[in-house]
C-alpha cells in the first residue's frame, strides 16, 4: 500500500507491533504500581511526565487504530480468528488476574464505612466475575473438538513459488517450492510470451528504474521479452528482505538469488510440471496491447504444450471460461468469489480461492457437504493454519510453505468434555479463593495482632499535605513553607507530637 504511493519498501507491520507492545507494557506497569498503592492505602500523585506519557500513548493508539479502520477494514476479521485460537487460554489468565484482585477488592470492601458504597463495589467486582465465569459458553473454537474428527491435513500451495527462500517468481522460488514439496504454486502471466509477474509494473521486484527508467510506470506487459531478460528480479529481494529471511540463506542460494530474472510461464511449468499442481491467475491487459484479444488462447496454448495434466492446473480467471473449457475440459475451473453451492454448480465450478477472512467454519463444512473444494489465501502462521486445519479446510497459500509443511499436528486441539472439566474446575478453585480471601479481609480488623502487622508493613496513609510535602521534598518554595506549617499545626491540634507517633501500635490497635 505505501510502497504504491510513496515509492519506498518497508515492512511497516514491525514497528508498529514494537511500539503497541512498548506503548502497553508501559500501561501495564503503571496500573500495577496504581494497585500497590491502592492496597496499601496510600493516594496516587501521578508524575507529569506519565501524564505525558499516557496521553502520547492513548493519542497514538488512537490515531493508528484508525488508520487500520480506514485503510485495512478486512484486517478487523482477524480479532475473532485470533481468538478462535486463544480464547480458551485468555479466558484461564482473565479468571486467575480476577481472582488475584479479589485481595484488594476485598481489603477496599472491609475500610469502606458506607454500606451503599460496600454494595456498588461488591456488585460491579460481582458482576465481572459472574461474566468471567460464563464467558466459555460464547466461546466457539473449531479445535475444541474430538481428535478422531479432525480432518486430514490442509495441502499447501507455494504463493508465487516460495518468497521466503527466493525472489517471488522467478525459476529459483519456483525450483525452491518443489524443493519443500508443496503441492502446488500460484503464478500470474502477461505478455505474447507469457511471464509471471504479481504487480502491474516492474519497480517493486526488478531493476527497470535503472535500465530503464522512463518506462519504470509503465505496465509490465507492454515490454517485450529481449527487453525483460535485460532486468534483474532478484536483488530487489536481499536488498529490501521483505520478510526478514535474506540473512539465512547459504552463500550459494545469496549469490543464485542475486542473478534472477524474470520467469516465463514455460519455464516455471517445466519445473513443476511432474510434482505440482498450479493455481493460475492474471491481470486484464491493456486495451492497446497487442494481444489484448488473444492473451487466453496464447496461455492455454503454453500449459498446454508443458505437457503438464490438466487436473494440475486450477484456472481462476472469471473471463472466457466456456473457452477454457472447451480447449482444456481438465481444468479445476476455480472461483475468487464467493458463491453458494448451487451457483457454483451451474458454473461448473468445484473450487473457491479466498481470503481466510471471507469464510467460516459454517461456509467449510457446507461447501465440504456439496464435494467443493476450499482454498485459502494468505496463510503464514502456524496458529492461523492450525484453526483452518480444525475447521475442516482443504487447502491454503502461504508464503511460509517451509514453515508450515513442518506443523505435524495442530498446534492445540481439546475434546469437549476436557474443555468442559478445565472451565469448570478453574472457575470452582476461583470461586473458593475468593470467598476465603473477603472472609478472611473481614475477620482481619477484629484481629489486632494481625491488623498491627499489616499496617505496619505498609505505606501509612498520609493526609494532602504530607503527599503535596513528599512530592516537593526537594523544592525550596513558599509554597512547600505553607505546607510545613499546616503539617506542624495540624498535628499539634491532633494532640500529637511528632509523625512517627502515627504508626505507633498496641494491642488494641492505634
Amino acid at each position: 500500500f505505501l510502497y504504491n504511493r510513496m515509492g519506498y519498501w518497508s515492512d511497516w507491520s514491525i514497528p508498529i507491533l514494537v511500539t503497541t507492545a512498548a506503548g502497553f507494557t508501559y500501561i501495564t506497569v503503571l496500573l500495577i504500581l496504581a494497585l500497590c498503592h491502592i492496597a496499601v492505602g496510600q493516594q496516587m500523585n501521578l508524575h507529569w511526565l506519565h501524564k505525558i506519557g499516557l496521553m502520547t500513548t492513548l493519542i497514538t493508539t488512537v490515531v493508528t487504530m484508525s488508520s487500520i479502520a480506514q485503510l485495512w477494514d478486512d484486517e478487523w476479521e482477524m480479532v475473532f480468528i485470533s481468538l478462535q485460537a486463544t480464547a480458551p487460554f485468555l479466558h484461564i489468565g482473565a479468571l486467575a488476574a480476577v481472582t488475584a484482585l479479589s485481595w484488594l477488592i476485598a481489603g477496599q470492601f472491609a475500610r469502606m464505612e458506607k454500606a451503599t458504597s460496600q454494595m456498588l463495589m461488591f456488585t460491579a467486582y460481582l458482576a465481572v466475575v459472574v461474566a468471567l465465569y460464563l464467558v466459555p459458553l460464547t466461546i466457539s473454537s473449531p479445535c475444541i473438538m474430538e481428535k478422531k474428527a479432525l480432518g486430514p491435513k490442509p495441502a499447501i500451495i507455494g504463493h508465487r513459488g516460495a518468497p521466503m527462500l527466493a525472489p517471488e517468481n522467478t525459476l529459483m522460488s519456483f525450483q525452491k517450492a518443489v524443493e519443500q514439496k508443496m503441492y502446488g504454486v500460484c503464478a500470474g502471466c502477461y505478455d505474447g510470451v507469457p511471464f509471471l509477474m504479481h504487480d502491474k509494473t516492474l519497480r517493486r521486484t526488478t531493476n527497470v528504474e535503472e535500465v530503464f527508467p522512463e518506462r519504470a510506470y509503465e505496465h509490465s506487459s507492454m515490454f517485450n521479452w529481449t527487453d525483460l531478460e535485460k532486468l534483474n528480479a532478484g536483488e530487489w529481494f536481499l536488498q529490501n528482505d521483505p520478510f526478514w529471511t535474506a540473512g539465512s540463506l547459504s552463500r550459494s542460494d545469496y549469490l543464485e538469488a542475486a542473478n534472477q530474472s524474470v520467469c516465463k510461464l514455460a519455464d516455471m511449468l517445466e519445473v513443476i510440471k511432474d510434482n505440482t499442481s498450479l493455481i493460475l491467475n492474471f491481470q486484464h491487459l491493456p486495451p492497446d496491447h497487442p494481444y489484448y484479444s488473444t492473451y487466453i488462447n496464447i496461455t492455454l496454448e503454453t500449459i498446454l504444450a508443458s505437457g503438464i495434466r490438466q487436473q494440475a492446473v486450477m484456472w481462476l480467471p472469471d473471463v472466457e471460461r466456456q473457452l477454457v473449457r472447451h480447449i482444456a475440459p481438465g481444468f479445476q475451473q476455480t472461483s475468487g468469489l464467493k458463491l453458494d453451492a448451487e451457483r457454483m454448480r451451474e458454473k461448473g465450478i468445484v473450487k473457491l480461492n479466498l481470503r481466510y477472512t471471507k469464510v467460516t467454519n459454517e461456509d467449510v463444512r457446507d461447501y465440504a457437504m456439496a464435494n467443493l473444494s476450499v482454498n485459502l489465501y494468505t496463510v503464514n502462521e502456524p496458529w492461523l493454519y492450525s484453526i483452518l486445519w480444525c475447521a475442516g479446510v482443504q487447502s491454503v497459500t502461504s508464503d511460509s510453505s517451509h514453515v508450515l509443511r513442518k506443523v505435524p499436528f495442530p498446534i492445540w486441539l481439546m475434546p469437549p468434555d476436557e474443555y468442559h472439566l478445565i472451565w469448570i474446575t478453574s472457575d470452582l478453585i476461583s470461586f473458593i479463593v475468593i470467598v476465603g480471601v473477603f472472609i478472611f479481609q473481614k475477620s482481619v480488623p477484629d484481629i489486632p495482632l494481625l491488623s498491627c502487622r499489616w499496617r505496619l508493613g505498609s505505606i501509612r496513609t498520609y493526609n494532602p499535605e504530607q503527599i503535596m510535602l513528599s512530592a516537593a521534598v526537594r523544592r525550596s518554595s513558599r509554597d512547600v513553607k505553607i505546607m510545613k506549617e499546616k503539617l506542624i499545626f495540624s498535628e499539634i491540634n491532633s494532640g500529637v507530637e511528632t509523625t512517627d507517633e502515627l504508626s505507633l501500635c498496641s494491642e488494641n490497635g492505634y
